[in-house]
């Protein structure tokens, strides 16, 4: 049974998210909250194992308290969002969240979504992907990026599949323009997120296009 905490400020949307993953026979919503201070309360002392997790929420946002709930390692943590909230969805992800989903995510493909994070991979759609890695490379300059030297523990054909993750392709699209089989690049990604210490292909994309791969 997967565990499941939905954090949602509108109680409309709230409900129709709870309603959707109580359809489901394998996930159970074990708490609701209502701003981001009372999530991270209830994940505390709920320990679910997935957060659907809003990022415009009152008294503490959706990017902070994904920091402290991934800070303290009490569940992964799924964005939801919309498209006008890019920026959001960067810092939630920096923050160590495991994908995002839209908030007009298909009912079946909101379950698909909480049951591949629950099995320990993130979730973006390729296309989606692109999107999000399109509104980065145009968005203002920032703070100092990530520091080169961490791409020093991986090796050059890793290094070659991140930069492709960067720009949004699948594992298929990198297997075609890499020349390599679609499970050898599965490897490839599996391997580097584990160096880099990263939860998802979204933040090793982010990566990527901070260190201009």
């Amino acid at each position: 049974m997967i565990r499941v905490l939905v954090a949602e400020d509108q109680s409309a949307v709230r409900a129709g998210l709870v309603l959707i993953l109580r359809s489901a026979p394998d996930i159970e919503v074990v708490g609701e909250a209502e701003d981001g201070e009372r999530a991270v309360e209830l994940a505390r002392t709920l320990r679910p194992d997935l957060i659907l997790m809003d990022v415009q929420m009152p008294r503490l946002d959706g990017v902070a308290a994904t920091r402290r709930i991934v800070a303290e390692r009490l569940a992964d943590v799924l964005v939801l969002t919309t498209f006008d909230l890019d920026e959001y969805v960067f810092g939630a992800l920096r923050a160590g969240a495991a994908g995002f989903l839209l908030k007009n995510t298909e009912a079946r493909d909101l379950l698909d979504a909480v049951r591949t994070v629950a099995g320990g991979e993130g979730i973006v759609a390729p296309a989606v992907t692109r999107r999000l890695i399109a509104a980065f490379a145009a968005a203002p300059a920032r703070e100092a990026g990530a520091d080169p030297a961490v791409l020093e523990s991986l090796t050059r054909r890793e290094r070659e599949v991140l930069g492709r993750i960067g720009e949004g392709l699948s594992n298929a699209e990198i297997g075609a323009r890499l020349d390599m089989a679609e499970g050898t690049v599965k490897t490839h990604v599996s391997r580097l997120l584990a160096k880099l210490e990263l939860r998802s292909r979204v933040q090793a994309a982010v990566l990527a296009r901070e260190l201009g791969l």
